[in-house]
């Protein structure tokens, strides 16, 4: 059996995060001299940090929170599509995709080549291109940046789209080494109530 790829960023204290947003950060709040038993940790950190999905509520203030979305949403067979040769993802990009039979597009920008550091630009997700995945079945989209809109962008018109056509988001995936392709895909949110966002283990699979 074809083994499960990682595709997620680490969490650690240098993780980059949006610029003012809450950095990351774990501790051990007991020790197992202290306890007798056991250590017991506790982290803080932004519902957006590393490799995440976005809740509609994150930018709608009626959309679903975390807890209310569908979870096999966020699994299944998915296309890995090389976007690295543009500073948007366009509708050109998803040509043929009917006659790969998934319900996942994980877009391969390279546009965040250097993860030590937040970026100042990356490739972005052209928002018209949304009703073309929509009608081929798509449930979910996933980038390897921090945003499917553009960093400095105040009307998230791609996120806005994705929503209007109920499709998930996940951002922050690593598909660096990943060759495009289509792959068994799963990124779970936690059940956490009232958030607009969670943290993900993306892992991928060869079908």
């Amino acid at each position: 059996m074809n083994r499960w790829l990682d595709i997620s960023m680490p969490l650690h204290a240098e993780i980059p995060t949006w610029p003012g947003d809450t950095p990351y950060s774990f501790k051990l709040s007991w020790h197992k001299e202290q306890s007798g038993s056991v250590n017991v940790g506790q982290f803080t950190m932004s519902t957006h940090t590393g490799t995440h999905i976005d809740a509609p509520y994150h930018f709608d203030e009626h959309g679903d929170k975390v807890l209310a979305l569908e979870v096999n949403q966020y699994a299944g067979r998915a296309l890995v599509i090389d976007a690295s040769h543009t500073d948007l993802v366009r509708s050109y990009l998803l040509e043929n995709i009917e006659k790969y039979d998934v319900t996942c597009v994980l877009f391969k920008t390279l546009s965040w080549s250097d993860r030590s550091h937040f970026p100042e630009r990356i490739t972005a997700i052209d928002a018209t291109i949304v009703p073309l995945l929509a009608a081929n079945g798509i449930a979910l989209l996933g980038v390897d940046v921090p945003s499917v809109d553009p960093l400095d962008s105040k009307t998230l018109p791609a996120h806005h789209a994705l929503h209007k056509h109920q499709i998930a988001i996940v951002e922050g995936l690593v598909l660096d080494d990943i060759v495009p392709g289509v792959y068994e895909f799963m990124a779970l949110p936690l059940p956490l109530q009232g958030a607009d966002g969670s943290p993900v283990r993306a892992v991928l699979r060869a079908i």
